[in-house]
């Protein structure tokens, strides 16, 4: 992992602990350049791309997206999608190449979504899932095959705080989607009103 604020780290050092119960041996990293050689890197929560050199220590060199790629390559392909309406969001696991989201498939799986959950929720979900498919991956070592991605490609921009700007002539429900996956500390909901600016944190009760 190269991103040590990342709200995976929590979940990658849970899978740590899972491997080496079964007796893996395992190292965590927090540089790319801290990977050493082995039989398999596995890249979680990446910013940076994983150069050819560090490629080459490991046999193998996976990354885990939440799309179904070729579809929906680059930053927060599971905000986006929650913002697009969608319950059911994909998820693939594939080798780790030069060019982004481009590497050869592994697996694809999905994880789903009652249209209810925060961002702390939907993480959950997506890291199990995550959890899931590198320990499925591990099993199966070294018999394992992977196939050429193949369909129409398309790419999600890199969100910034100003994506969790609300509309103040919208309502809640039709914003909804929008203050689900919004950050209560990093990136949290905010609208302007008569030349001031609002933060707006939004937390998930029992009913009353």
């Amino acid at each position: 992992m190269d991103t040590p604020d990342s709200w995976m780290v929590p979940h990658a050092k849970e899978l740590v602990k899972l491997l080496e119960t079964c007796n893996h041996s395992v190292k965590f990293c927090g540089k790319h350049e801290d990977v050493t050689e082995g039989d398999i890197a596995v890249f979680l929560s990446c910013e940076k791309i994983v150069s050819k050199e560090i490629r080459k220590r490991n046999k193998y060199n996976i990354v885990v997206h939440a799309s179904d790629l070729p579809a929906g390559k680059g930053w927060s392909p599971t905000t986006w999608q929650v913002l697009e309406g969608k319950n059911k969001i994909p998820i693939t696991l594939f080798e780790a190449v030069e060019r982004v989201d481009a590497g050869p498939v592994y697996f694809k799986d999905f994880f789903i979504l009652e249209g209810h959950e925060l961002m702390d929720d939907i993480r959950k979900k997506l890291a199990k899932k995550i959890i899931e498919l590198v320990i499925k991956f591990i099993m199966i070592y070294p018999d394992v095959k992977a196939i050429t991605q193949t369909g129409m490609e398309s790419f999600y921009q890199k969100r910034t705080p100003k994506d969790s700007e609300l509309d103040v002539n919208k309502s809640i429900k039709d914003q909804f989607n929008l203050l689900r996956v919004v950050d209560n500390e990093r990136y949290p909901a905010f609208f302007y009103f008569k030349n001031k600016k609002y933060l707006i944190k939004i937390y998930q009760t029992e009913k009353d």
